[in-house]
């Protein structure tokens, strides 16, 4: 497993805890109001994530460009629309929308971004050979 595997694995890892946890903490509190921040980051941050660093472990990328920057578009953009739904939607800090704005549609830009790169990483591809 090469580093943008691992990478992509582990950012997964720590969104899927933070899923659970915001999932645990509606139960718990019989509230909804994290409900589409908990489904962005469980579906973006832990499913997506995961299946990006297992499609890069099971085939070889001829354009090693292409692969970081869209291993870094995924990640920079699946933080920035988490958090800037969380700034935007729960109003933690009680910041101007157009700070929170930023964040979301920015990283909303940056994710639609990588989902493109992935696109074209699908004509850039070998199947790595088993060993």
């Amino acid at each position: 497993m090469n580093g943008r595997n691992l990478l992509l694995i582990r950012f997964s890892a720590i969104f899927s805890v933070i899923g659970a946890v915001l999932g645990a903490h509606m139960a718990g509190a019989g509230s909804y109001a994290f409900r589409p921040i908990h489904a962005h980051i469980l579906v973006l941050g832990w499913l997506t994530l995961f299946a990006w660093g297992v499609y890069y472990e099971i085939f070889q990328i001829k354009s090693k460009k292409i692969a970081l920057w869209h291993t870094w578009t995924a990640i920079i953009g699946t933080i920035g629309l988490t958090l800037g739904m969380w700034l935007n939607f729960i109003k933690p800090f009680n910041i101007a929308d157009g700070v929170s704005l930023v964040f979301y549609i920015g990283g909303g830009v940056i994710i639609l971004i990588s989902f493109i790169l992935f696109f074209i990483t699908t004509f850039f591809i070998e199947k790595k050979s088993s060993k």
